[in-house]
């Protein structure tokens, strides 16, 4: 049995689809049950409430193998600490409890780098992992640098404008990761009882490519001119407050932009095991491209 927390989330429901899809048991966390696809609710097994409710997880772990930990975006947290740490709290306590043998997470890159101590949400997930392996369960981070599909949220300006924006220097080249290349990781690893341990695998795209280089992708792909903007940090911080995002939940997703444009995502080198295949052209192609022209 996998446990899948966010099973609605961009990954979660990936992750979800191909365990269903190979014949996995699987039960899922979900606040709104409703969400999840008609298709999937008569082959697992639901529990409508938070994974940040101690009674919930205690449900969910108790007989299962393994389980997809991703903590929900809480953009009115009071603190850092709050949405990330604290959220997981109840869920080591249930590792304990339920003597779980393997846990996968969504987190960051930057372990390891000065940088990653004054990096925002980086800072938090980071802190939220040790918190986790110092639970004593089996435990993989997956840490990403930036998704390609955040690109989706641009749309569109991408089509009314012919421009998306950051505060991230045009020219500074970093990894970037699709989103099923996420969920394929996740999976692999939740399937395999042969790790142990705490530890961690980067999940890091084929390319090092800067925005300057993905508005010349787009632009390709889209066929028609689109231009990268940089922003000041002020104007992207504005952006998550004027959304009704809380005071420290928006200066932790600036101070997480500052961070790599100082290059937090660069301190990753390739390897064989933690370089995926979706390249952003294929990923523009096969998903940004329906989304503007669609």
């Amino acid at each position: 049995m996998i446990v899948i927390t966010a099973p609605t989330s961009t990954i979660g429901s990936q992750v979800l689809e191909t365990l269903v899809s190979s014949g996995e048991r699987v039960r899922v966390i979900a606040r709104d049950p409703a969400r999840l696809p008609t298709h999937m609710r008569e082959r697992i097994e639901v529990l409508q409430g938070s994974h940040s409710d101690i009674n919930i997880v205690n449900q969910a772990f108790e007989g299962a193998d393994a389980v997809f930990w991703l903590v929900p975006p809480d953009p009115q947290a009071k603190t850092l600490e709050a949405a990330y740490v604290d959220f997981t709290r109840p869920a080591c306590a249930a590792f304990k409890s339920q003597a779980m043998n393997r846990v996968v997470g969504i987190s960051a890159l930057g372990r390891g780098t000065t940088i990653a101590a004054h990096a925002g949400l980086v800072t938090a997930s980071l802190a939220m992992d040790d918190l986790i392996a110092n639970s004593g369960v089996n435990y993989r981070a997956l840490t990403m640098p930036s998704f390609m599909d955040n690109i989706i949220r641009q749309v569109v300006p991408i089509k009314t404008q012919g421009m998306f924006f950051s505060p991230i220097s045009g020219d500074r080249k970093m990894p970037a990761c699709a989103t099923r290349d996420i969920a394929a990781s996740a999976v692999r690893l939740l399937r395999d009882a042969t790790w142990s341990g705490p530890g961690q695998l980067a999940v890091l795209g084929p390319e090092d490519i800067s925005f300057n280089d993905m508005a010349k992708v787009i632009s390709d792909v889209l066929g028609k001119p689109v231009r990268y903007q940089q922003i000041s940090f002020e104007t992207y911080k504005s952006w998550f407050t004027g959304f009704g995002m809380s005071e420290a939940m928006a200066q932790g997703m600036t101070d997480m932009a500052s961070a790599k444009n100082d290059g937090l995502d660069n301190a990753e080198s390739r390897a064989p095991d933690n370089t995926t295949p979706t390249s952003f052209r294929q990923w523009c192609e096969e998903i940004l491209k329906p989304a503007v022209l669609g």
